[in-house]
């Protein structure tokens, strides 16, 4: 076990966008914005198990998403925003290249203190948590606010030229906008929400499996670069190229196996690949969280919107460990394992 001085995660609040689309809504817009592109009838469905996505409206922006859930947490814990010693954002969205999204979010909070931006595709709020439990560790801050706001809908490709295109841009039509927000904080041994296990890793080969690519050095203008595209099936494969027996050893360093879990919650991209993660894993398929089918890839904010479902439904008791994985583009893979 870990002798690094404990920390804890609380508050978590999680939110998704007030506008909702069934799928069956999703694939008549494809077909009403394309020039003569038809997809066949129910195809996202049976790819993605997703019935219904999220989307916010357009003049809502990542900040705000992200804010909004950021007063939530802090309301729930009784916490004032000038008990948070930094304000980390981290999201694959941003309002902007520069400066910092974590700025915006602040400054709709009325905060004062230092702030960052953490980015990691749909691992980002994991990895938030993770900079802000080290940073406690060095004694630098007591009480960091991680927060996430997610607007893939603003990248997702309406109007598509052909089968191929369609494929490709499927990513975008089954994710929804969020936000999320959990404080980190310094905590005794044994307390509700300690940090009992992290573990993170990538194979940074497969970077162009999934892209998002305008607003960096590669694109920086290119309008056509603006929307999610990604090669599903190259996706999988660099998944499956994860070895597990990585997860598992971690996990044995910390005291704990697969077994132990009262619930998992796991980021989300589609259901069959789901349940071959799952298994793959070792875990117990029926307590494994599922959000995707009715809320959609939610990105970052995937992970704290199981952990309240583990909270509205107790699937866990007091003192149960409780396991977060994350996956995201590029390819990441991450685990944390929390003491409910």
């Amino acid at each position: 076990m870990s002798s690094r001085p404990s920390s804890r995660i609380v508050g978590v609040s999680a939110h998704v966008a007030e506008h909702v689309l069934t799928i069956e809504e999703v694939e008549a817009r494809v077909v009403g914005a394309s020039d003569g592109f038809v997809p066949p009838t129910g195809v996202l469905g049976r790819l993605t198990g997703v019935r219904r996505i999220h989307h916010a409206g357009p003049d809502t922006q990542a900040s705000d998403l992200a804010a909004e859930a950021a007063r939530t947490s802090l309301a729930s814990l009784g916490l004032a925003v000038a008990d948070v010693d930094l304000l980390v954002f981290a999201s694959a969205s941003q309002d902007l290249v520069e400066p910092a999204t974590a700025h915006i979010v602040a400054d709709l909070l009325g905060a004062r203190c230092p702030v960052m931006d953490v980015k990691n595709a749909c691992n980002s709020w994991l990895n938030g948590v993770q900079v802000a439990e080290a940073l406690i560790a060095m004694g630098q801050y007591e009480r960091v606010l991680v927060v996430t706001g997610e607007m893939p809908s603003r990248a997702a490709r309406w109007s598509v030229r052909d089968a191929r295109q369609f494929v490709e841009s499927v990513p975008g039509y089954t994710m929804s906008d969020a936000g999320a927000a959990a404080l980190v904080e310094r905590a005794s041994p044994g307390a509700r929400g300690e940090i009992m296990h992290r573990w993170f890793t990538a194979e940074s080969r497969h970077w162009s499996v999934g892209q998002l690519p305008a607003g960096g050095t590669r694109h920086p203008r290119d309008v056509d670069k603006g929307y999610f595209v990604m090669d599903g099936a190259r996706l999988r494969q660099a998944f499956d190229s994860v070895d597990v027996e990585e997860i598992h050893r971690a996990l044995k360093a910390d005291g704990l196996g697969v077994e132990d879990f009262a619930a998992v919650a796991v980021h989300q991209v589609a259901m069959p690949y789901l349940d071959v993660f799952a298994a793959r894993l070792g875990l117990r398929r029926d307590l494994v969280v599922e959000t995707l089918p009715d809320r959609g890839n939610c990105a970052s904010a995937t992970l704290p919107l199981q952990w309240q479902q583990i909270e509205r439904l107790d699937l866990a008791g007091r003192g149960e460990p409780v396991l977060l994985v994350g996956l995201a583009g590029g390819i990441s893979v991450g685990t944390m394992a929390v003491r409910w």
